[in-house]
């Protein structure tokens, strides 16, 4: 378990950490981190996702054992929900973007680099399987949602949500990629060649930037935060668990969604909570907390 934890998942983990250093001690600065990840965000990301959905095998998608997943996601969302509204008192804004904390695991940026190392392009194919999920359906279901609530029912636009939608750069190339895919349609080999070389550097970038950001914020644990990184750590897991012993698929399948659902939080839920206004005293120690306690518990699912 010490040889995964060291060769295949810290040197990931470590530029998340390189970047809180980097941030703690002044060096790089949270507004160049903004721009950073803008970057990553607008150019490298949609890339990295572009060349994912055209190298995915659709037809290989085993959407039995996606679907347990997703329904896992669902179920402890809606749980997550609840407790954030009823017992840790929060606003709705705020408990929806925590519940998002916990479900939307930092697969594209953390989880499929280490993934990757581990079983190789071939048989990663159940994690590209969740990014493309997460990618088009559930981000897609949070950035509309969010924007409902955070405005009033009399200011909410359809045509801005929408028009907000149609210009952001991720959603474009998932769309754009799926159409091509369906069609069958070859693209130039340079073209896949430019995009397959910027691809990879978001990751990295992502990393470095989201933990010179994250280093701005307080880590002292309370119980609030204790809740919601525990649920994220051992209820997604437990529960696409209990989900797989009742309705058994794949070994191979069951086995990656396993180690996708024990990977931390994705920065998707502090993005939009920064964007809207959202308190993050919860969500960016949620962040920081579940990155550094997963790496045993993925070196053990791995």
């Amino acid at each position: 378990m010490l040889e995964i934890i060291k060769n295949d998942i810290f040197p990931i983990f470590s530029v998340l950490l390189l970047g809180f250093c980097l941030g703690k001690y002044k060096i790089i600065s949270r507004e160049e981190a903004s721009t950073l990840n803008k970057i990553g965000f607008l150019v490298f990301q949609p890339a990295l996702i572009f060349t994912l959905i055209m190298n995915t095998n659709i037809a290989g998608i085993l959407f039995q054992a996606l679907g347990l997943y997703a329904l896992a996601q669902i179920v402890l969302f809606l749980l997550t929900l609840l407790i954030c509204l009823k017992f840790l008192k929060l606003q709705l804004l705020e408990a929806w973007l925590v519940s998002m904390c916990v479900v939307f695991v930092n697969t594209l940026m953390y989880i499929w680099p280490i993934s990757q190392l581990l079983y190789g392009s071939v048989a990663n194919l159940p994690i590209n399987a969740v990014v493309l999920w997460d990618a088009t359906v559930v981000f897609a279901f949070f950035i509309i949602t969010t924007d409902f609530i955070a405005n009033t029912r009399a200011s909410f636009s359809f045509k801005t949500t929408a028009k907000r939608l149609i210009q952001n750069p991720v959603l474009l190339s998932i769309f754009l990629a799926s159409i091509l895919k369906m069609m069958n349609f070859e693209l130039d080999i340079s073209f896949i060649t430019a995009l397959e070389f910027i691809g990879p550097a978001a990751p990295p970038m992502m990393l470095l930037a989201l933990g010179i950001i994250l280093s701005q914020s307080s880590l002292v644990p309370n119980i609030p935060i204790a809740v919601i990184s525990g649920i994220k750590l051992v209820g997604l897991p437990f529960l696409l668990l209990m989900l797989i012993a009742l309705f058994r698929t794949d070994a191979h399948w069951e086995k990656l969604l396993l180690f996708n659902s024990a990977g931390p939080s994705g920065a998707m839920a502090f993005a939009l909570a920064m964007l809207y206004g959202a308190n993050t005293k919860i969500i960016a120690p949620v962040i920081i907390w579940t990155s550094l306690l997963s790496l045993p518990l993925l070196a053990l699912l791995s």
